[in-house]
């Protein structure tokens, strides 16, 4: 058979396939998805659970009329593919090519743009009640997973579409994990629906014998659907299905590897008045052993080879340092212990998860509650370690500021993947949490530029700090640093070159590359001095006033947005001590960072080595 993927060139012609092209067509998306992200890295375990339910949505409704959201949208691939840019896949997740996730900005057939999870529901519900205020046509379909369901943000959005009777489409996409596998009671819940889907496949089978038996089959069957649909009512009331007592239509569990099935129910319930959700199991890394086998491992992965699939060795980075760390620690204190948000492995705490299972929480998609039982925790004398992504302690503001800050609470915060991230875009960049956290009172923050200086810092975090703590670090292996003497005390800043003309303010993973920008200064005759600050909150004011008055400029290096970050901080200091040494700010501007390699996007943001010394050279130039 001829390319079944070729002849789609809008959304629509799916409708016309044949069951036998629809089959086909689900091989050759796998496969395509296979091969770029085993080039290029990216979502692979999601995407390939969910191509027959693409295939399914697509061939049922019609997208330049229906509109979908897909929640956090790490399984979009199948979609982008068969709405209009399967000519640009090969440079998924690339610098200026095309996003893992869903982009306004990219097609006309994205919606709603999705990064973080469990937003689907709010933005399907605000894109139908726009439509109906328009008078527009045309459904709009959320696509949430049994993960994502765990965040609160999504029950806020069922009770809300619950009492307005309106006509939104939710499918469930259970696939019984989000990263790491799914905790808590919802996912109890789903289990015991989940349960009835052998069931399901055991009934497709009676059906086909039955409709077969001459004569009395057909009227035989209907019977026999009548008695089970008041079967169902009874068993309805004595174990009731949740989204029902939230006011919707409930079906499933359905198989989501048959096409023909979930096309049955699709041309359902679109025709349903009010606010229906459709269940559907599907397994995460269907059509590729190795990602069925441990689907968790290739969640996310980096580029591997097909046929002998990701490599077991484990990388040395900032987060097994974390991690090993902790662990170490927690031997030591029996008071510590640990909370991540549904990132037990990425965030490297199997080890202590394992050493210490009764002092380890795993809460779910749920930073907002993390942040706050850990207040609890602190408030009642235990020590918590929080572990979230940069990128997702935003959604814990008010958490931290209200619950933890405003209580002077000792609760540690481990921000892992600070700093640009890379090819996961704009969602995934870790450059908010500083000018987030640093106008908050009484937190400590915390940046390590080493592993030595990670492990240093979480320690004083645990037995020295009193309050509030911060300590930010990257997705990355360490960059090592000669330096000729050390200074022990963590919460004071290590000079790491030495010079008399430039005087540059280096935060976290940035002191590598300011330090290669100052080794580029002596070679064309500016001597420059490094500090690494450590402590990037509160900083030493005194300290930094001398420096930068002793010199001809200063700089400070961030890896985070400049506006409300350190540099702000620096530049105030100096302001009001009325200091007139030329001073500089280098960091992410006030835009969003795309897809990229660090390298790439450093040099888009002028944080790199060469961009360094071209600013030095242009703000002193002949006064020296």
């Amino acid at each position: 058979m001829s390319s079944v993927l070729d002849k789609i060139n809008d959304p629509n012609d799916i409708h016309n396939l044949s069951a036998d092209e629809r089959s086909h067509l689900a091989d050759e998306l796998r496969s395509e998805i296979i091969l770029r992200v085993s080039q290029n890295g990216g979502h692979l375990s999601s995407n390939l659970g969910v191509v027959e339910l693409t295939i399914a949505l697509m061939s049922k409704f019609d997208f330049h009329e229906d509109q979908i959201v897909w929640d956090v949208g790490h399984q979009s691939y199948s979609y982008k593919l068969l709405t209009g840019r399967k000519d640009i896949f090969s440079t998924l997740r690339m610098y200026n090519g095309m996003s893992g996730f869903p982009r306004r900005s990219e097609s006309p057939y994205d919606f709603f743009d999705t990064g973080h999870s469990s937003t689907s529901i709010s933005g399907a519900l605000g894109l139908l009640r726009a439509k109906k205020i328009s008078g527009e046509k045309g459904r709009v379909i959320a696509v949430i997973g049994d993960g994502a369901l765990t965040g609160g943000m999504a029950y806020e959005a069922l009770n809300d579409a619950g009492q307005y009777d309106e006509n939104l489409i939710i499918i469930l996409n259970d696939n019984q994990m989000s990263i790491d596998k799914n905790v808590g009671a919802l996912s109890r819940h789903l289990a015991n629906l989940r349960s009835s889907i052998k069931y399901i496949k055991i009934k497709s089978k009676a059906k086909q014998v039955i409709r077969r038996i001459p004569l009395i089959g057909r009227p035989l069957f209907r019977m026999l659907s009548v008695i089970k649909a008041s079967i169902r009512q009874v068993i309805r009331r004595n174990h009731p299905v949740i989204f029902e007592d939230l006011g919707f239509h409930y079906y499933g569990p359905v198989d989501g590897h048959n096409i023909s099935a979930l096309m049955n129910y699709l041309d359902m319930i679109k025709r349903i008045k009010g606010p229906v959700l459709l269940h559907v199991c599907t397994q995460k890394g269907k059509g590729y052993e190795y990602a069925e086998a441990k689907p968790s491992k290739y969640h996310g992965v980096a580029p591997f080879d097909i046929e002998e699939g990701c490599a077991d060795c484990q990388i040395h980075s900032f987060t097994t340092t974390f991690g090993s760390a902790l662990q170490d620690i927690g031997r030591r204190n029996e008071r510590v212990v640990s909370v991540c948000a549904a990132m037990r492995s990425s965030s490297g705490l199997d080890g202590f998860a394992s050493e210490f299972m009764n002092r380890f929480f795993d809460v779910g998609i749920a930073e907002e509650h993390a942040l706050t039982m850990s207040a609890g925790l602190a408030a009642n004398e235990i020590i918590p370690v929080v572990s979230l992504y940069s990128t997702f302690i935003q959604r814990g503001y008010d958490q931290i500021l209200h619950d933890i800050c405003l209580q002077n609470l000792h609760v540690v915060l481990a921000i892992d993947r600070a700093g640009i991230v890379g090819a996961d875009g704009e969602t995934h960049q870790g450059l908010y949490d500083m000018a987030m956290l640093i106008p908050m009172p009484n937190i400590c923050i915390m940046a390590p530029r080493d592993y030595k200086e990670m492990v240093k810092m979480l320690e004083y975090a645990v037995f020295e700090a009193k309050g509030p703590i911060a300590i930010r670090y990257p997705r990355a292996a360490e960059r090592h640093i000669d330096v000729d003497q050390e200074v022990s005390d963590i919460t004071l800043p290590q000079e790491l070159r030495c010079g008399e003309d430039v005087v540059i303010f280096s935060v976290g993973y940035m002191a590598a590359e300011t330090c290669l920008a100052s080794d580029k200064l002596r070679n064309l005759g500016i001597t420059c001095k490094v500090i690494d600050l450590r402590q990037v909150k509160p900083l030493r004011a005194g300290y930094i006033l001398d420096e930068a008055s002793h010199a001809k400029m200063s700089i400070c290096c961030e890896d985070g947005v400049v506006m409300g970050g350190v540099g702000t901080q620096i530049a105030r200091i100096l302001q009001e001590n009325q200091c007139n040494t030329p001073f500089v700010c280098v960091g992410i501007s006030d835009n969003p960072v795309p897809a990229g390699t660090r390298a790439d996007l450093w040099k888009r943001e002028k944080m790199d080595s060469d961009s360094i010394v071209s600013l030095c050279n242009k703000v002193i130039g002949n006064h020296i």
